[in-house]
Order: structure tokens, then C-alpha cells, then sequence
């Protein structure tokens, strides 16, 4: 089964700067990552705007009960679902309403599953096990910006009425040309030629950082600079939730203990102590 692809074009595969990397000592490859991965930081900040449009959009639809989806394939779906499966525990909101689509399904989150990015059919399919409506919004992530799966979703949700954002590391994608709200950040060659887990990845992961936490900001999820809505699911989590109560409140910690194991949440803590003032 092949296809005639032209990577010619795509700044992702072009060649690395580095030659003779298996020549080289420890220190000079992990300096070379290094220097790399020092330039990240400045390509996302130039599409900051792209981000901020993107994300502007996205909101007013969750605060009317919609829903956010990542779709992507290997190391781009991969950071999709590690960005949503994070939201439940950090900003204390259901585990479906951030939900991350890794082409092959389950599986392919830890083994690659051959072929499962070249079916531009089998997102929407994936999508529609959610009963997807037009209150949702579906961000694609590929680092080419050529993966089948997430053009084929990104066009048919779009179709759909749904709005659609894209994350790649290409000028001029297809999933670009799919998307209303295209977000480009260009990192330019990779370390080792082609490796996109590598800068690309790392982009693509400030870049969800970017977008989930603006919108749980602007949903009201952080108070002040606190996660007072976190899930309280270990001995570290219940710490950091006392201390946010000593310190807002300065109290005590065995009356901040006691609010807590009250009220189950740092925000219901808080406020419930606060009226008892009034």
C-alpha cells in the first residue's frame, strides 16, 4: 500500500542543521536539542494571534454547553488527549467536556496502529460517537498538516456546522485550508531530520496549554491565580488545596483542614467560610 507523497515543501521534513549525529558526544547532542528547543518558545509567540482568535470563538460556544475535541494521529493525537485528560483534575470540570481523538483509537495512544491516519472518513465517525452538534468546537493537530484523518474531520465538522480550529507547523497547510481558525507555528528543521515529537511536538503541547487554559480562565475555573475547582484525588492535591485556603483566607491549617474535608473544594471552602463572616 503506498501513496505519492511530496515532502518537498514541508518545513518539518527538511533537513536538520546537525550532521553526523552519530558521531557526536552526549554532551554536543543533548546541547543541540537543546539550542533547538530554545527557539520554540519564540515561533508560538508570533501566532499568539491566530491563538487568541481561535480561542475567542471557542468560548461563548462552552459557556452555551458546548464541548472542545482534539483530533489527531500519533504524537499529535498523543498530545491531544494528554491536554484533555488533564483538564478534569486541574480545573475540576467533566471528564467529556475536553475530550482528545487519537486516530486508531485507545490503542494507538501507546502503539502505533498502521494506516489508522490515512482514512479521511474514520474522524467524523469517531466524532459522531459523541453526538458532536454545532455547539462544539473540533481543533486538529498535525505537525505536517497533511494527516488524511484530521483533514477528512476537519472538513466534514466544518460541513456540519461545527466550528474548527487546526494546529500545525507548516505555512499554507491542508488542515490550515480546512480550518476557520488556523493556528500556524513554524520551528523550522528538527534535531534529527523529521523527528516532529521532537520541536514540533513541543509547540504543538505549549500551544494546548495555551488554548485550555485561556478558555478554563475565561469559564470562571481559576480564581485569583488558583485552581480552587482541582480534583482532590491524592495527599499532594489536598495539601496544595489547604495551603490555597490558608492563604486566601489566613487561617489556620486545622481549621483550613476542616473546611476542606466540610466542603470538598477549595472554591466551596472558601466562600462557605466567608459567609459565615457576614
Amino acid at each position: 500500500m503506498s501513496q505519492e507523497i511530496n515532502l518537498e515543501t514541508l518545513t518539518t521534513e527538511a533537513s536538520s542543521k546537525y550532521n553526523n549525529l552519530d558521531e557526536m558526544s552526549i554532551t554536543t547532542i543533548l546541547e543541540g536539542i537543546n539550542n533547538e528547543d530554545k527557539t520554540v518558545p519564540h515561533a508560538v509567540e508570533k501566532a499568539i494571534p491566530q491563538i487568541e482568535a481561535l480561542v475567542s470563538q471557542i468560548v461563548p460556544r462552552m459557556k452555551q454547553g458546548g464541548r472542545l475535541f482534539y483530533i489527531g494521529a500519533g504524537t499529535s493525537g498523543r498530545l491531544g488527549i494528554v491536554d484533555a485528560s488533564e483538564c478534569p483534575p486541574t480545573f475540576g470540570v467533566p471528564f467529556d467536556l475536553v475530550i482528545g481523538i487519537i486516530a486508531g483509537g485507545d490503542t494507538a495512544i501507546r502503539k502505533a496502529v498502521e494506516y489508522a491516519e490515512d482514512d479521511e472518513e474514520q474522524a467524523w465517525k469517531d466524532l459522531e460517537q459523541y453526538d458532536i452538534n454545532e455547539l462544539d468546537t473540533v481543533v486538529g493537530i498535525a505537525a505536517s498538516g497533511r494527516t488524511p484523518y484530521v483533514i477528512g474531520g476537519l472538513r466534514t465538522a466544518r460541513n456540519n456546522g461545527v466550528l474548527t480550529g487546526s494546529v500545525s507547523c507548516n505555512i499554507g497547510s491542508e488542515i490550515s485550508k480546512e480550518a476557520e481558525f488556523p493556528i500556524e507555528v513554524v520551528v523550522g528543521p528538527e534535531f534529527v531530520t523529521g523527528s516532529t515529537r521532537m520541536k514540533s511536538g513541543t509547540a504543538q503541547k505549549l500551544i494546548l496549554n495555551m488554548i485550555s487554559t485561556s478558555v478554563m480562565i475565561q469559564l470562571g475555573r481559576i480564581r485569583g491565580n488558583k485552581m480552587v475547582d482541582m480534583q482532590l484525588s491524592n495527599h499532594k492535591l489536598v495539601a496544595r488545596a489547604e495551603n490555597m485556603i490558608i492563604r486566601e483566607l489566613g487561617i489556620d491549617k486545622t481549621l483550613a483542614e476542616t473546611l476542606l474535608q466540610e466542603h470538598g473544594s477549595v472554591r466551596k471552602a472558601i466562600d462557605a467560610y466567608r459567609s459565615s463572616l457576614r
